[in-house]
């Protein structure tokens, strides 16, 4: 489940790429199948154990070149180990909304973006994310969980702030909202057998991506997709 758009990012083979917060790496396999270097960050060892051994797996299966290095890498989103301008890309998918600093992270992840070059970066919707919040604390209120609700034009403006230009945004997941409005009510740790019915439909919709749902995801985006996901581009230095 893809929360940026790569055409959009504009990611070409050969490309340095940064995954911030890389997760369980859903954009870091996306980026190696386009031939891209990348390099996914991120504070929880368990996950990165996790991306490498399947960036191996995608490696022998002859699904993605084999990298030349390791792909993941330990490291504090707040003070990155990497030279100004290192990366042509950066995606920063649903992670600012985790950290208290965040105006760090955008500084970080800007410096070491290269001029001309773009980044995505992603946050839960204002609105879809205020329901959950208003139907669950255990939602929000845990440890390493969301510590802030953004209103789009507070981000947008940190972003430029940090010296990036907005090009264009888009809303993704609609049908992922009404799970968690559901998950929320009900309970988040509770297995219930509506959100595991649900759930089950959501995972055959990622692994068949049939026509329907496809279709109906893509008009209901504008009006109840989950996540905002903004792109973005470091100006050129002037000469």
């Amino acid at each position: 489940m893809l929360t940026v758009d790569f055409d959009r990012l504009g990611v070409v083979e050969g490309d340095r790429l940064l995954d911030l917060g890389c997760g369980a790496g859903r954009h870091t396999f996306q980026a190696l199948r386009l031939g891209a270097e990348v390099v996914a960050a991120d504070q929880s060892v368990a996950d990165l154990r996790d991306v490498e051994a399947m960036v191996a797996a995608m490696a022998e299966e002859g699904e993605i070149k084999p990298p030349s290095a390791p792909v993941t890498l330990e490291a504090d989103a707040l003070a990155l180990p990497f030279a100004d301008g290192h990366f042509d890309r950066v995606i920063a998918a649903e992670i600012l909304e985790h950290i208290p600093d965040d105006r760090q992270v955008i500084a970080e992840l800007a410096r070491v973006l290269r001029p001309g070059g773009t980044a995505a970066v992603s946050v839960p919707r204002r609105w879809t994310e205020q329901i959950c919040w208003a139907l669950s604390a255990p939602y929000h209120e845990v440890e390493g969980g969301h510590v802030r609700i953004y209103r789009g034009s507070e981000l947008v403006s940190r972003l430029q702030d940090a010296g990036l230009r907005l090009d264009a945004k888009h809303h993704a997941h609609a049908l992922h909202s009404p799970y968690w409005w559901l998950k929320c009510a009900v309970g988040v740790d509770r297995d219930h057998p509506l959100t595991r019915a649900y759930h089950r439909m959501l995972v055959w919709d990622m692994m068949s991506r049939p026509w329907l749902t496809r279709t109906a995801e893509r008009a209901l985006d504008p009006v109840l997709g989950k996540s905002l996901v903004l792109y973005l581009t470091k100006p050129a230095a002037r000469g």
